[in-house]
């Protein structure tokens, strides 16, 4: 680029997009009228619970060009090179940039991570934030380098976690608010008047990817532990699960019944539940257990697909 555009609707920008995330970022740029020279994204698998709109869609909607490389290697930095852009911007792509790639926009590359940084750097932030118990979440708009999550910061903004939240309700507080910060900080961005603040990452924390059998129930865990477990990863996640008589048990829908006191030995089902539920101990306090699916059958209530389970232990 032979000088840096600082024209919203000049400045080309090159897109690394997935998820509902991606879909905003797209949606934002569209409407602040910025040029959007190439959007790489993912393709869909065909192993996951598919919710979220379609970058790819969108952008082929609106002219953009969509590339969908396995890996950023030296055929994709010439072409991001090519496309000559001011600026680059990630949402929810799952692969880190190279350094040469971050380098090829003279205005800076940017990322949208899901959770207040520094902390719950690294993969899936909205899930380890409810793994964990936090009370507040939110979207961090930063400058990418070669490290993950570990650039200056821009802007944040912040939203309360509930105990009603899931990953996808969570998730679906946290995606405006990136749609929000692209809205007032794009402009800036390009005018080079945007904030710039260095992450302290040693008050932070990284966590990577979550596989399935992260999932595992231990009954010896407080209620309150196994409930955030439950809602990090219902649906549209794998679930969290348990063995009842050596069978996969999945619990997509539980509640507190009880924060503290033993009622039984950890696991198991003390007695029928409000609205088809059923009560079972945990280490600390227990568990109103609502919704389930053996492998293999239909997803049932608690109470039908538990009903000669009375005093028996779940694993």
């Amino acid at each position: 680029m032979s000088e840096i555009v600082r024209d919203v609707r000049r400045a080309r920008c090159v897109l690394f997009a997935y998820h509902e995330a991606g879909y905003v970022l797209i949606e934002e740029l569209l409407k602040l009228g910025a040029p959007i020279a190439a959007l790489f994204t993912h393709q869909d698998s065909p192993s996951e619970e598919i919710w979220w709109r379609s970058c790819a869609e969108l952008a082929k909607a609106n002219a953009i060009p969509v590339y969908t490389p396995e890996t950023i290697g030296d055929a994709e930095l010439a072409l991001v090179r090519s496309l000559d852009p001011a600026v680059i911007y990630s949402a929810y792509y799952r692969s880190l940039l190279p350094k040469a790639v971050l380098e090829a926009a003279p205005l800076g590359a940017y990322n949208l991570h899901g959770s207040l940084l520094p902390k719950y750097r690294g993969r899936v932030p909205v899930n380890w934030m409810l793994v964990h118990g936090e009370k507040e979440g939110g979207i961090t708009l930063h400058h990418m380098v070669e490290r993950a999550d570990a650039g200056d910061i821009v802007a944040q903004l912040s939203v309360a976690i509930e105990d009603e939240d899931t990953a996808l309700t969570l998730y679906r507080k946290i995606v405006p608010l990136g749609a929000q910060l692209i809205r007032e900080y794009h402009p800036q961005i390009v005018a080079g008047t945007a904030p710039r603040h260095p992450q302290d990452l040693k008050a932070g924390s990284y966590f990577g990817r979550r596989r399935p059998e992260d999932g595992k129930i231990d009954w010896s865990w407080t209620a309150r532990r196994i409930f955030n477990l439950i809602r990090a990863v219902t649906h549209p996640y794998p679930g969290a699960f348990t063995l009842a008589n050596g069978q996969k048990l999945i619990i997509w829908a539980a509640r507190i019944a009880s924060e503290t006191g033993h009622s039984g030995e950890p696991g198991t089902i003390i007695r029928p539940g409000p609205g088809n539920s059923v009560e079972v101990a945990a280490g600390d306090g227990s568990l109103l257990v609502q919704s389930v699916q053996f492998d293999h059958q239909a997803e049932r209530h608690a109470a039908e697909a538990l009903a000669n389970w009375h005093n028996k232990r779940l694993q």
